[in-house]
């Protein structure tokens, strides 16, 4: 029995409603932290790396890595997080990805259309199987801690149903990441926005597709469980992993350690357990 595709993992979720964590990383001790709290909550898991993230560790590297683990019998993916070109789409593929979030939030709807189509049918012509997630509604680019709301992330902007009907009628994406009042990175001074778990459900009953929800770092468990019942079947998460990470490594940089993986270890023990008991909770456990 070989490993189960992320496409027969997220139809499995979704049919007992609930939610797989997807991460975000930038080395390979990030994901080993990632693989760490999947084999320890025998739960899957979804490594993510964005444009930016890719250009320090390339997806081949990860790729190869994520090989090895899934060889172990570790369920992770790799997924090709915030794509905003079709040729980088293209790229993702071509390096192996189970997945990519297809980024056209900020174009015109015929421009996320046009971006979305084509990537779906590139994603078709591999020859293998790749999710490709859309996403519609504007909730700010940036996984770091913010003074303020990004400007366009507002009530009003929210995703409709029909807007998202007429996305995935038009694309054939196979999943979607709507705008319900999440936003990417975290307030420094204030508490998040709430989530919109009605909206979840309208748009959710409308397109029958699983539905993911980004930028969920800071917003409360319980808004977050209240999405996932309402049809989020993946939840992204990075920030709050970030500073996690950030803080635990200063702490450690603190002694006269030299030796990398002494004053590495903490940090990665530090983004396991955090991960474990995300995925634990979003798997309802």
């Amino acid at each position: 029995m070989g490993m189960k595709t992320l496409r027969e993992t997220v139809t499995e979720f979704a049919a007992v409603g609930k939610a797989i964590g997807h991460f975000n990383f930038s080395d390979s001790n990030q994901l080993k932290a990632l693989a760490q709290a999947a084999k320890e909550t025998a739960l899957p898991v979804i490594a993510g790396l964005s444009e930016g993230e890719r250009d320090f560790f390339p997806m081949s590297h990860a790729r190869a890595i994520i090989d090895q683990y899934q060889a172990q019998g570790i369920s992770i993916y790799l997924n090709a997080d915030h794509t905003y070109s079709t040729e980088k789409v293209q790229r993702a593929i071509s390096a192996g990805v189970d997945s990519v979030v297809v980024d056209g939030a900020k174009l015109d709807f015929e421009g996320n259309v046009a971006l979305l189509s084509a990537s779906v049918k590139y994603a078709r012509a591999a020859g293998r199987d790749v999710v490709i997630e859309g996403e519609l509604g504007y909730i700010g680019t940036s996984s770091k801690q913010l003074d303020e709301l990004p400007e366009g992330v507002t009530e009003a902007n929210i995703t409709t149903a029909e807007d998202a009907k007429k996305l995935i009628e038009a694309t054939g994406a196979d999943c979607l990441a709507p705008a319900v009042g999440n936003v990417h990175g975290m307030l420094k001074s204030a508490a998040e926005p709430r989530l919109h778990p009605g909206r979840v459900k309208e748009i959710a009953d409308a397109l029958k597709i699983p539905l993911v929800l980004h930028g969920a770092s800071g917003n409360t468990a319980e808004d977050i469980l209240a999405c996932i019942k309402a049809g989020v079947v993946i939840v992204h998460i990075n920030t709050e992993l970030r500073v996690l990470y950030r803080d635990s490594l200063r702490q450690s940089l603190q002694t006269d350690e030299t030796t990398p993986y002494k004053f590495l270890e903490p940090a990665v023990e530090a983004m396991k357990d955090y991960v474990a008991g995300k995925l634990l909770l979003f798997a309802g456990k």
